[in-house]
């Protein structure tokens, strides 16, 4: 059976994608290696996926749907469940780089608003689109971002003070 993308066109799914892709995997595993693989087995199925994308809006979303099941099945295994502990996260960074540490606390919260929150402000997506990429209701994603916020500054504000 022929693959229905060229290793040209891989390639290039590749660069346009590579670091949204490492973002959000890095975000959901919290240590660089499992992210690495993670995205590996990401781009592996791009590979794999027989169908060819609509449009680059296409493109994207089933790129971070795919990398947010790989993480979760990953975050699934036997083997991570029996680990003692995990690597402490580093390499992630914010849109600016003067927001970097920004993410430190955005790491420590719930993962529906990790996602959400860099869906909506580190990608562009509105609140009806990231509900459609992740499946959910858009007054969920709403409130997620609303309480994401709402935690996110009270972690701010507790290492400011602490």
């Amino acid at each position: 059976m022929e693959p229905i993308r060229s290793q040209e066109e891989v390639a290039s799914l590749y660069q346009r994608h590579v670091d949204m892709v490492y973002q959000i995997c890095l975000m959901l595993m919290k240590n660089v290696p499992d992210a690495e693989d993670a995205v590996q087995t990401v781009f592996r199925k791009v590979m794999e996926y027989p169908k060819p994308f609509r449009d680059p809006e296409h493109e994207r979303a089933w790129l971070i749907v795919t990398a947010r099941n790989e993480c979760r099945n990953q975050l699934k295994h036997w083997w991570r469940t029996r680990r003692e502990s995990e690597e402490v996260f580093q390499g992630l960074t914010w849109e600016q780089p003067e927001d970097g540490d920004i993410w430190e606390s955005v790491l420590r919260l719930p993962e529906k608003y990790r996602l959400t929150l860099y869906l909506h402000y580190c990608q562009g997506y509105t609140a009806q689109e990231t509900a459609e990429i992740l499946g959910k209701n858009p007054s969920t994603v709403r409130t997620w971002l609303v309480q994401g916020r709402k935690e996110l500054k009270k972690l701010l504000e507790a290492e400011a003070y602490g």
